[in-house]
């Protein structure tokens, strides 16, 4: 029933704008449904799905279900406290930069329905990290909140630990855990700090500038279109640098994954969603055997149900978060994932959804 809601009355009207219009469209419909009491506890009931079993704690936070929200979804931190409420586990708000920045010129995201995916060259368009600041420091945090940040398009590579340190100085201490994303494909160099030297020199310098540890668990987040043999050189210094935990994975760049398209029909920009789902979950898989779990792995790509959930969380996620499969399935997606995961531990008698994590042999 709850899939039919959606296909029914709001997919096709958000489906007939633009994916940033109707983006915003959403965006106005939960502030107006906010505003009525009894039809937004409705929702709440329709998209909340609760149960011990889901329970799990990572990176010593407690999360009451393993399912989040990624980042890019909410730029700014002013759909937190509604996300908050519609069944999710936690939130990541980003990706922040030090300065407020428009990002790339319009249209930049794209959608490929065929192969249920998006191309999006937003270029971090967001708020910056002062109004981010502004705006989560005036809301109720109530369940874990993560802050992905990035770096300014204008600030020179030789700054960008400057600049990443302006964002974590202001927003982790609103915050549960922090991720340094090095790994989107939409701003100049970015994927650089990925290589050995750049990444040792701008997690250290992160460090450093927070006071020598880190005040909050943090992850880094990686790109799907490593090469396994850089993965592997990153995965060591993820434990060599005392890292709390890896994003598996952000979008790829390859067209090819976009097998309904010719590749001279497809945008530039990093893609996401279904067709993205076996390359995320393989990096997932080698992490989970390379690290033996003294590091946690978030999951992310390719999430459109709940048996494409638990393919992640046994390849080794402890914990999963979607985006693009919230657009093409709606708001009871997270309803749908979590039932289907309680109901598997329920059926295979598992107590706690962190017994599955790995145990995909």
């Amino acid at each position: 029933m709850r899939d039919w809601i959606y296909e029914l009355t709001l997919k096709p009207i958000f489906f007939q704008l633009s994916p940033e219009d109707a983006h915003a469209l959403s965006v106005k419909l939960l502030e107006l449904t906010d505003k009525l009491p009894h039809l937004f506890s409705f929702l709440q009931k329709l998209t909340t799905y609760k149960s011990p079993r889901l329970h799990t704690q990572v990176a010593g936070i407690k999360f009451s279900n393993p399912l989040g929200m990624a980042a890019g979804f909410d730029k700014t931190g002013e759909l937190y406290p509604f996300l908050a409420k519609l069944g999710f586990g936690f939130v990541e708000v980003g990706t922040i930069t030090g300065e407020a920045q428009t990002g790339n010129p319009k249209p930049r995201v794209f959608r490929y329905e065929k192969d249920l995916a998006l191309v999006n060259r937003m270029g971090f368009n967001n708020l910056g990290s002062q109004k981010t600041f502004e705006i989560l420091s005036k809301q109720t945090k109530t369940i874990p909140l993560g802050i992905n940040a990035g770096k300014t398009k204008l600030v020179e590579q030789e700054k960008a630990i400057q600049d990443y340190l302006k964002t974590f100085q202001k927003l982790l201490p609103l915050a549960d855990y922090g991720v340094i994303n090095i790994s989107s494909p939409n701003t100049p160099g970015l994927r650089e700090f990925q290589e050995k030297n750049s990444f040792i020199n701008l997690i250290s310098g992160i460090r450093e500038g927070l006071g020598g540890k880190f005040p909050v668990p943090m992850f880094v987040k990686l790109a799907p279109d490593l090469e396994f043999s850089a993965l592997d050189e990153l995965l060591d210094l993820v434990l060599t640098l005392n890292l709390n935990g890896i994003i598996l994975t952000n979008t790829t760049i390859d067209k090819t994954v976009l097998k309904s398209y010719s590749t001279k029909d497809i945008e530039q920009g990093g893609i996401s969603g279904s067709v993205l789902e076996e390359k995320s979950t393989q990096f997932v898989r080698f992490a989970r055997k390379k690290l033996q779990a003294r590091v946690p792995i978030i999951g992310v790509g390719g999430i459109f149900d709940g048996n494409s959930a638990l393919k992640k969380i046994l390849a080794g996620a402890d914990l999963v978060q979607i985006y693009t499969g919230y657009i093409y399935k709606g708001p009871f997606l997270p309803y749908q994932i979590l039932e289907y995961l309680d109901q598997f531990m329920q059926r295979n008698g598992v107590n706690s959804i962190s017994t599955l994590v790995g145990q995909e042999d």
